[in-house]
């Protein structure tokens, strides 16, 4: 892990910081002015054991160089570390411009030891988040496609390459909205400054105006510092704003401000802060029903739908399905050390047929399973998934049970017909798993139960709560987005279906 770089001329603050971060096992490298950061920073490469910082923390105040100065040459060489910047409550406004200088945040002295390293740990964090998205876009292409639609798609990034026009990019879950919209940013004017994504589903309603404005110090209860939001951390930059569709109305109307003028005022703020930014949203819905709907401001539809891009789901571009997974299986392989599975052409073709309602994200899931799971190192159909192998179980199912139905079906509807009655409209094909439910129901109700209902319901409710929060490993949030209800409904219906672990 690189180390967090702490520069101050005070020795007992370095010492302090030291043994604090030690305890919490985190390296450090200290440095008692802005001169000795840069020297190191210049001659990083010269040997591995003077790598780079994960964070940098600095005093605002040193000889040989302040930290507003050193912030802004640390910015020319590494725009995505984090920097934390300490100051004295009387350098506060300092401080505060430093905010437009591209720091992380800033820690007034004399400090609080548990809270500042609590603010370093969501540094590093932030620093790990970076730092993987970025190996992943080195080490790998940055979309593979042949097929047609998702030429269509290269081609339009291509035209935007050097336009900062505000993009909407639309398609399923999974479906590589964000890879779209990363690169867009790489290739655009904009790409020496910062990518800054933000999902608008998964963070609270009450949170979220805060986390894209930022707050001022004391704007609500526990607001002791002000903290930049998302759309001053992307400051000559991208903000992706993922899953607009969800957020909340009264929010839309900020943003909409902000795309008209430019301006917005942080939560608890009167001075207006000038926005440098190119947003790209993105979202699964379709935003013109939202707008029929009520839930979607119509002004704020047309402000963002300036260029739309749609992406394609998995099953609109099978052709892609080998080469995709063949790269998943290799990137699976590296990430866990291993040397690399290959796939048969029966699997491969087991996989093309399967519905991917997941898309390329269940797609990179099920690689990362074979690569863990499979016996061999040639996978055969018989080594994928369970979801795979009974998707395609489920047809031949539903065929035998349609055909079971058929022959009482056909004797049973001319009995109760009267002469000259049409015939019946065809029945729709059940599936398997609707057989099956009709059979437990008809059990039960033959049986003399007289809460058929309520069994049925709260033994369907708990298994699909249960599904989905083993999909997302038991991140409730998520689970309630991926089911469509609110997260006040899922921890509700936990609670009465006795789910809590």
């Amino acid at each position: 892990m690189k180390p967090i770089w702490i520069v101050d001329d005070d020795q007992s603050i370095r010492f302090v910081l030291e043994k604090a971060l030690a305890r919490e096992e985190l390296p450090t490298r200290s440095f008692t002015s802005a001169r000795e950061v840069l020297h190191a920073l210049e001659h990083e490469d010269d040997d591995e054991a003077s790598a780079g910082p994960q964070v940098l923390v600095s005093d605002i105040r040193m000889p040989g160089g302040s930290g507003l100065d050193l912030l802004g040459k640390v910015k020319e060489k590494h725009p995505g570390l984090p920097v934390i910047i300490m100051t004295a409550f009387s350098d506060l406004d300092s401080a505060v411009s430093a905010f437009q200088g591209g720091a992380f945040e800033y820690l007034p002295k004399p400090f609080d030891l548990p809270k500042a390293i609590e603010l370093i740990r969501r540094a590093v964090e932030e620093s790990q988040r970076e730092q993987v998205a970025e190996e992943r876009m080195n080490a790998a292409p940055e979309m593979l496609g042949q097929a047609p639609a998702m030429q269509d798609v290269f081609r339009a990034i291509g035209r935007l390459s050097q336009s900062n026009v505000t993009v909407l990019i639309t398609g399923e879950s999974g479906s590589g909205k964000e890879l779209v919209a990363r690169a867009l940013h790489r290739h655009s004017p904009r790409a020496s400054g910062p990518f800054v994504a933000i999902n608008t589903a998964a963070i609270p309603k009450d949170l979220l105006e805060s986390e894209l404005f930022g707050h001022e110090r004391g704007a609500f209860t526990g607001a002791q510092t002000m903290r930049r939001g998302r759309f001053e951390q992307a400051e000559g930059g991208t903000l992706f704003l993922d899953e607009i569709g969800d957020m909340p109305f009264d929010l839309q109307t900020r943003l909409l401000r902000v795309l008209s003028d430019g301006h917005f005022y942080r939560v608890g703020g009167h001075n207006a802060v000038k926005a440098n930014v190119r947003v790209i949203a993105a979202t699964h819905q379709d935003l013109e029903v939202r707008v029929k709907d009520g839930g979607f401001r119509e002004d704020l539809f047309h402000r963002l739908n300036v260029i739309r891009l749609r992406l394609p789901a998995l099953r609109e571009r099978r052709e892609d399905i080998p080469m995709l997974a063949r790269h998943f299986l290799q990137q699976s392989a590296k990430q866990l050390g291993v040397e690399p599975k290959r796939i048969s052409d029966a699997a491969l073709a087991r996989l093309s047929n399967f519905a991917f309602p997941g898309n390329v994200r269940q797609l990179e899931n099920i690689c990362h399973w074979l690569t863990v799971m499979a016996p061999a190192q040639l996978i055969e159909p018989k080594d994928l998934p369970p979801e795979v192998v009974l998707a395609e179980a489920a047809p031949a199912a539903a065929q035998a049970v349609d055909a079971s139905l058929a022959e009482p079906l056909a004797t049973a509807v001319p009995a109760a017909a009267g002469p000259g009655a049409s015939a019946p409209a065809p029945v729709a094909a059940s599936t398997a798993w609707e057989a099956g439910l009709e059979a437990e129901a008809l059990a039960l109700l033959t049986s003399g139960h007289h809460d058929v209902w309520d069994q049925l319901t709260r033994r369907f409710e708990s298994r699909l709560i249960l599904t989905a929060l083993h999909n997302t490993r038991g991140r409730r949030i998520e689970a309630a987005q991926k089911l469509g209800i609110g997260r006040n409904t899922i921890t509700r219906k936990i609670q009465e279906l006795g789910l809590e672990e």
